[in-house]
C-alpha cells in the first residue's frame, strides 16, 4: 500500500500532467467545467489551473490523491463547493491502489487517505463534510467488496458534484428575487462557476438576476494579496456578458458613497451556526462599509457550508498562509526584506450584518440561530424565507 506524500513545493510549476492548453479567448467561447472526472473508478480528475487565470487558460490532470491534496492546497481548485467536490473524487484516487484487497485494508487505507485529504487545508467546511460523507458511505456498505465499494465510492462523488451544480441553480433562483433592475452589486473574491461545479454562488445569484433581464452592473474587488476577484471573478463575468467594473478593495467605501452600489453579494467558506459566516479576508471589511452605507449585505452559500457545531464565528478556524503571498506577489518582491508579514486568508463577518442567507433551501431572514438550524434542517420552505 503507498504511503501517502505532502509535496514539498507549492509553485505552480510542479509537475503535473497537464492537458489542453488553449488561450483565454479561446476559452471564452464555453463555460468550461471547473472539474471533470474521465473514466470509470480507475479514472482520473480534470480540473481547471486556477493560479493561472486569467492569462492562461490550462486543465491538468490528478491521477493520484498527492495531486489533489496540492491542487488543493496551492489554491488550483478553490471555493468551498468545488474544494468538496475535489475532495470526494481524490478518496477514489487514493484508493485506486487498493480496490482488489480485503476490506480491511480497503477501509483502513479509506481513513488514512480522508485524514491526508482533511489536512490540505483547514477554513472550508465542504472538505470535511465531503470527506465525512464518503466515510459514511464506505461505513453503511461494509459488506461491499473492495472493487465494488470503490465503484459505490465513485457513484457518491458523482452525486455530490451533481448536487452541487443543482445547489448553484437554486440558489441563483431564490436570490435573484432580492436584485431588482438597474442595480450596482458589489462582490468580494470569486464565488462563481469557477468555485463551486455549477454558476456558483454569489455569482450564480447575479447570473440569474441577469438571465432574468435585469440589467446589473458587477463592482468586483480585486481581493488582495491573491486577487481572485480580478483574476477570476472579473474573467468569469466577461465570459458570461455581464457588465463589470473592477475596484481595488480599498476603493468599495467611496464607490458605496457615490451610489453606485444597491447590494453586495459574497460567498462563505464556513458558516456558524449563529450565522456568522467566515470568507475571503476583507469581506468583514465590505460588511461593515454596507452598513454605514445602508446597503443590504447578502452571503449566498449552501447548507453544507454550515457547520451546526460551531456557536459562532469565534470557532471558526482560520488558516495563516504564507508570507511570500504578501512580500512576492505573483513572484515579484513588493516588500522589503525580513519584514513582519500576517497573512490570514479568511474573516469572519458576524450575523448581525448580514442582511439574508441564501440558500438552496431559501432565504435566511433575519439571521438568528433559529433560523439557521430551521433552514439548514430542511424544516424551512425550499423557495421562501425564514422570516420571522
Amino acid at each position: 500500500m503507498p504511503a501517502l506524500r505532502i509535496p514539498f513545493s507549492f509553485s505552480p510549476a510542479t509537475n503535473l500532467l497537464l492537458m489542453a492548453q488553449t488561450t483565454t479567448d479561446a476559452a471564452a467561447t464555453t463555460a468550461p467545467r471547473t472539474l471533470t472526472w474521465e473514466g470509470d473508478a480507475d479514472g482520473r480528475l480534470r480540473m481547471i489551473d486556477q493560479t493561472l487565470l486569467p492569462g492562461e487558460f490550462r486543465e491538468i490532470v490528478c491521477d493520484s490523491v498527492e495531486k489533489v491534496w496540492e491542487a488543493i492546497r496551492v489554491l488550483r481548485v478553490r471555493g468551498a463547493p468545488a474544494i468538496g467536490c475535489a475532495a470526494a473524487y481524490g478518496v477514489v484516487l487514493g484508493l485506486q491502489s487498493v480496490a482488489d484487497t480485503d476490506r480491511a485494508t480497503f477501509d483502513k487505507r479509506l481513513q488514512e487517505v480522508t485524514e491526508y485529504l482533511a489536512g490540505s487545508r483547514p477554513t472550508a467546511v465542504n472538505l470535511f463534510w465531503a470527506l465525512d460523507r464518503m466515510k459514511r458511505v464506505a461505513a453503511e456498505n461494509a459488506d461491499l467488496p473492495s472493487r465494488a465499494m470503490l465503484n459505490r465510492l465513485l457513484e457518491e462523488a458523482r452525486a455530490i458534484e451533481d448536487e452541487d451544480r443543482e445547489m448553484c441553480r437554486r440558489i441563483g433562483e431564490v436570490g435573484a428575487a432580492l436584485l431588482a433592475d438597474n442595480q450596482g452589486v458589489l462582490t468580494h473574491c470569486n464565488a462563481g462557476g469557477l468555485a463551486t461545479a455549477g454558476d456558483g454562488t454569489a455569482l450564480a445569484v447575479i447570473f440569474a438576476a441577469a438571465a432574468q433581464g435585469k440589467n446589473i452592473q458587477v463592482y468586483a474587488d480585486e481581493t488582495r494579496p491573491l486577487l481572485q476577484g480580478a483574476r477570476l471573478t472579473a474573467w468569469e463575468l466577461k465570459q458570461r456578458g455581464v457588465p463589470v467594473t473592477l475596484i481595488c478593495d480599498s476603493m468599495a467605501g467611496w464607490v458605496m458613497k457615490e451610489g453606485r452600489v444597491q447590494a453586495v453579494i459574497t460567498g462563505a467558506d464556513r458558516i456558524a451556526a449563529n450565522g456568522d459566516a467566515a470568507n475571503k479576508i476583507g469581506t468583514y471589511s465590505v460588511a461593515q462599509l454596507a452598513k454605514a452605507h445602508g446597503i443590504p449585505f447578502y452571503v449566498a452559500a449552501p447548507t453544507s457550508t454550515f457547520d451546526l457545531s460551531l456557536s459562532s464565528g469565534e470557532e471558526i478556524p482560520i488558516e495563516v498562509r504564507a508570507a511570500e503571498e504578501i512580500t512576492h506577489g505573483f513572484g515579484k518582491a513588493t516588500a522589503p526584506a525580513d519584514v513582519a508579514v500576517y497573512n490570514p486568508a479568511f474573516d469572519v463577518t458576524p450575523a448581525e450584518l448580514i442582511t439574508a442567507l441564501i440558500t438552496e433551501k431559501g432565504l435566511i431572514q433575519p439571521v438568528t440561530e433559529e433560523n439557521v438550524r430551521r433552514v439548514v434542517a430542511g424544516a424551512g420552505e425550499s423557495s421562501g424565507s425564514a422570516s420571522k
